[in-house]
This record gives C-alpha cells, sequence and structure tokens, in this order.
C-alpha cells in the first residue's frame, strides 16, 4: 500500500506561486532552485506557514546553471524518491514583449538556453512525471533564426512521452477559476517506461471550471462562468492614492465562490494593501477612461488635452481593468508603474496594489512577500497563479495514484 505523501522540485521556483498549487493538494516539497534573494525569502516564509523545519537546505538560492547545483539538491533531496519536477525557465527571452523591446530578438539571451538546465536535473532524478510552464511566445520563439520549441521538445522527450500540439499545450489560467486571461504553454511529460499511463491523460485531467469571454457558446456548458475582478478584488478596502489600508484586522466577508478558495471569513490581517502616488494628470485620466468606460487611445482621440507627453506612449499604456471582466495578464511590468493595472473604482483613481494583485493572481490573504513593494510586484508578475497550479496538481496527484495504488 503506498502511504506517504507525494514529492515534488520546483525549478525556477520564484515566489513560489506553482508550488504553492501542489502544497494545496498534499504534495511534500524536496527542494526549491531560484536565483532572486527576494523570491527566495518569500519561499522560506511560505514553507515556514506549512511546516517545514529543513527550510534553509531546502530552498536553494542559487544559479541553477552552476557546476555543483546537483549537489545542493542531492542535499535537499536526501535519498527520498522524486514523484514530479515543476517550473518553467524564465520567460522574458521568449515573450513576444520582450522580443519586440530588443532589437535581437532576444536571440543573444543567454535564457534562452536554460531548458538544459531543467532537461539535466530532470534526467537525473527521472521522476514520474513532470510539469514545465512558460508564456504562448515559447511557440513561435526563435535563436539565430531556428524555432526554439523543437530543440526543447526533443530534449524533454529524451526520456519521457511529450505532446507538441499548441491545442493541448496552451491554457488559459481563466477556465480555472483564475480572475485573469492569461494564456500560458503547459508541457507535461510521462516517464517513457511507465507503459500504463499517456501523456495526454495528463492534460485530460486537467479540468476547466470555468469559461472566458472568449469561450464558444457551445464549451460553455457544465463551467462556471469567469471570475471578474469585482469578485476578486472588490470586498477590499477604499484606498487612496498613497495611502496604506493594511490592517491586522480586517473583517474578510469571504461572500463569492472565489474568495472562499482564497481565505477565510472572519478578522484576520490583511497585507499590502498599499496605493502608489499618481501626480493630478494621470488620476484626471484614469477618472475620465472609468467615467466613459474609454480605452486610453479613446481618450487621446476624443480629448486630445489627456495626450501623453512623452513619445513613445501607445493606446495601451493605460489600461483600466473592469469591474465585470477578468483582468488582463498580471505582467512582472507592474512594479514599473502599474498603469496598465488601473483600478475600476473613478473614485480611487490608482493603480493596483500588491495585494490586488495578489488576488487577481490568485495567490491566498494569507500569502506573505518578502522585499521591497517593486520586488513584491515583480515577484507576483512572474508567478503562476496558484488557482491554476492546484488544477494542475490534480491531474498530476490523479494519475499518481493510478500508477502507484499497488506499490
Amino acid at each position: 500500500m503506498f502511504n506517504r505523501k507525494y514529492t515534488f522540485i520546483d525549478l525556477f521556483s520564484g515566489c513560489g506561486g506553482l508550488s504553492e498549487g501542489f502544497y494545496r493538494l498534499g504534495f511534500k516539497a524536496l527542494a526549491h532552485v531560484e536565483i532572486n534573494h527576494w523570491a527566495c525569502e518569500t519561499l522560506r516564509k511560505r514553507m515556514a506557514y506549512y511546516g517545514y523545519k529543513n527550510i534553509c537546505q531546502e530552498v536553494i538560492e542559487k544559479d541553477i546553471t552552476s557546476d555543483n547545483i546537483l549537489t545542493y539538491i542531492d542535499e535537499a533531496v536526501s535519498g527520498r524518491e522524486v514523484d514530479v519536477i515543476i517550473g518553467g525557465p524564465p520567460c522574458q527571452a521568449y515573450s513576444t514583449a520582450g522580443r519586440v523591446r530588443d532589437s535581437k530578438g532576444m536571440a543573444s539571451d543567454p535564457r534562452n538556453f536554460l531548458f538544459e538546465s531543467y532537461v539535466k536535473i530532470l534526467e537525473y532524478y527521472r521522476p514520474k512525471f513532470f510539469v514545465f510552464e512558460n508564456v504562448t511566445g515559447l511557440l513561435s520563439a526563435k535563436v539565430n533564426g531556428k524555432l526554439i520549441m523543437p530543440s526543447i521538445m526533443k530534449a524533454l522527450g529524451h526520456l519521457y512521452k511529450v505532446t507538441d500540439n499548441p491545442e493541448v499545450l496552451v491554457h488559459n489560467t481563466a477556465d480555472y477559476g483564475v480572475p485573469q486571461i492569461r494564456k500560458r504553454v503547459i508541457i507535461m511529460g510521462v516517464r517513457k517506461d511507465i507503459k500504463n499511463k499517456d501523456v495526454l491523460d495528463l492534460y485530460r485531467d486537467v479540468i476547466k471550471t470555468h469559461w472566458n469571454p472568449e469561450t464558444e457558446e457551445i464549451n460553455r456548458k457544465g463551467r462556471h462562468k469567469f471570475i471578474s475582478v469585482q469578485q476578486a478584488i472588490g470586498d477590499l478596502p477604499v484606498v487612496e492614492p498613497g495611502e496604506d489600508a493594511s490592517t491586522l484586522t480586517f473583517n474578510y466577508p469571504c461572500n463569492n465562490s472565489f474568495l472562499k478558495r482564497i481565505g477565510k471569513a472572519g478578522i484576520h490581517p490583511l497585507m499590502d494593501h498599499i496605493a502608489r502616488k499618481h501626480n493630478d494628470l494621470d488620476r484626471e485620466r484614469f477618472s475620465v477612461m472609468i467615467k466613459n468606460r474609454w480605452s486610453f487611445g479613446q481618450l487621446r482621440k476624443a480629448m486630445p488635452q489627456y495626450e501623453h507627453e512623452h513619445a513613445r506612449v501607445f493606446d495601451n499604456s493605460y489600461v483600466v481593468q473592469w469591474w465585470d471582466l477578468p483582468s488582463k495578464t498580471i505582467l512582472a511590468h507592474i512594479h514599473k508603474d502599474g498603469f496598465q493595472f488601473i483600478h475600476p473604482d473613478g473614485k480611487q483613481a490608482r493603480s493596483f496594489t500588491v495585494r490586488e494583485a495578489a488576488r487577481i493572481q490568485s495567490f491566498p490573504d494569507d500569502f506573505e512577500f518578502a522585499g521591497s513593494r517593486g520586488e513584491k510586484y515583480k515577484q507576483i508578475g512572474n508567478a503562476v497563479p496558484p488557482l491554476f497550479a492546484e488544477a494542475l496538481a490534480k491531474s498530476i496527484k490523479k494519475n499518481l495514484k493510478d500508477i502507484t495504488h499497488d506499490i
């Protein structure tokens, strides 16, 4: 009889959004590998929350390309069996936005080949399954004129059954109860010697629970309507630009299905609900856009007095996230100014707070981020939404049970 917790290693962990989904399904973390100090501090806080004792060893704050990285991971794993490896290399080298900004299309970016470190560790531990997450730009990213995706699939497919079908690989997190349109590539694999399990079984068991605004009517049957910005952050206290509404005694209502999944009703601390300062002109822009339900492009055309003085400003430089829709994709860029994540309340006329951004990413209300406000925004923008990670973990757990029930 199989009587231990299923285990995982998280590579390129970030602040632990992917790990959070696996924690919630009862998995045990053996090691996290992450190079960013503040993300590692966040990982340590969350591991302590879940009662881990050997945190210093199990959060490995190292460059994953280091020659001795396997030594550090081995020390953390301590001979225990690894059931699944999760994670994904930094997405900036693969993102279409990054390639547009870089004159060489990110071709010389060393991060293009960080997948090789993932594969090295995968082939060393040979877990039963793996989960590899990245941006959809991965499908079209090129290095020296050649698509990188075939190289990644060939490397991952050496010991694992995989699929390169984009219709299978691309997932929208809004379909899993996350209040955000966020499309990501999920590559999963089944070790080739596991004969009674196909990789498509893993994808089949990632269950879509919601439909999003782009979902065709025929595919909405049996699913819940998307989670809106209103449902995600509408209960949080009003906070004016420059003010701090964080408190030790916030009375959480948990009055909808989303809030019940990420928090608990009653009086608990409210962390990181601090609003940025904005100048008067920007606040006027926000208010007029919200009042008329305009894009920034419509504002510029209808009221030229609100045109921006900087030349490199585009119609999407300011974006209101509307109450009745899911948010657009939360990006790490939110740490710079937040103008693409304007709160839909015209009276507040400001960008999202850290806690609001965390809510949009489906982080639990008791999730504590380490570092400055800017560092927290970056961690949140780079993370996998925990509720989406939970859907992936459910599939992995179900399929692990299928192959281990007789052990």
